[in-house]
């Protein structure tokens, strides 16, 4: 199983990109942003914050597995392409921990989109969900998705690289189908 950090990854930006988007937007028009949005933007963020210390939070979440995770964090600051790799493995895809008594009721790990690219912004300590959403969408050869990357290497959401389902089963989770009837 990979090292464990001392900590868990967090990335400064994370959870700003809206907020700072909602008071771009009330300047441009001459206005002063809705305090109630931004209030909730900030609580959002202390609440994150928060619950990474959360011993129910930790059990049985992949989320945390990963942003504990030394080798994993670092393997995702070194490489966009394997930190993209990660995100689309996590966008439509159900998870199960490899615990016995998970895999005998059926637990599963899933997140959205945004989520996803928020786990790695905080894996890399940089950025904000929006730098990895949709950034399978595209030509896999020669596409950018929408962060405007160059997108070799990169995979379609959903896509559950070889390297990245060996890191995850060292990790102790698995792929397992998706059900969508859940959605």
């Amino acid at each position: 199983m990979p090292e464990k950090m001392n900590k868990v990854a967090s990335s400064p930006e994370r959870n700003t990109f809206q907020k700072e988007g909602a008071i771009a937007r009330a300047k441009e028009k001459g206005e002063e942003p809705n305090q109630a949005y931004i209030d909730w933007w900030d609580q959002i963020k202390i609440d994150d914050a928060n619950k990474i210390h959360d011993p129910k939070w930790q059990k049985h979440n992949l989320e945390y597995d990963l942003r504990s995770s030394k080798e994993l964090c670092d393997k995702v600051k070194e490489s966009d392409n394997y930190a993209q790799n990660l995100y689309a493995a996590m966008c439509n895809q159900d998870w199960q921990s490899r615990d016995f008594w998970q895999e005998l009721k059926g637990d599963v790990w899933s997140c959205s989109w945004r989520s996803a690219g928020g786990i790695v912004a905080d894996m890399r300590e940089q950025g904000d969900y929006i730098d990895w959403y949709c950034s399978g969408i595209g030509n896999q050869e020669s596409g950018y998705g929408l962060t405007h990357r160059p997108a070799k290497g990169y995979v379609p959401e959903g896509v559950v690289t070889e390297e990245i389902e060996l890191d995850l089963n060292r990790l102790g989770w698995r792929p397992v189908p998706n059900n969508d009837e859940k959605f």
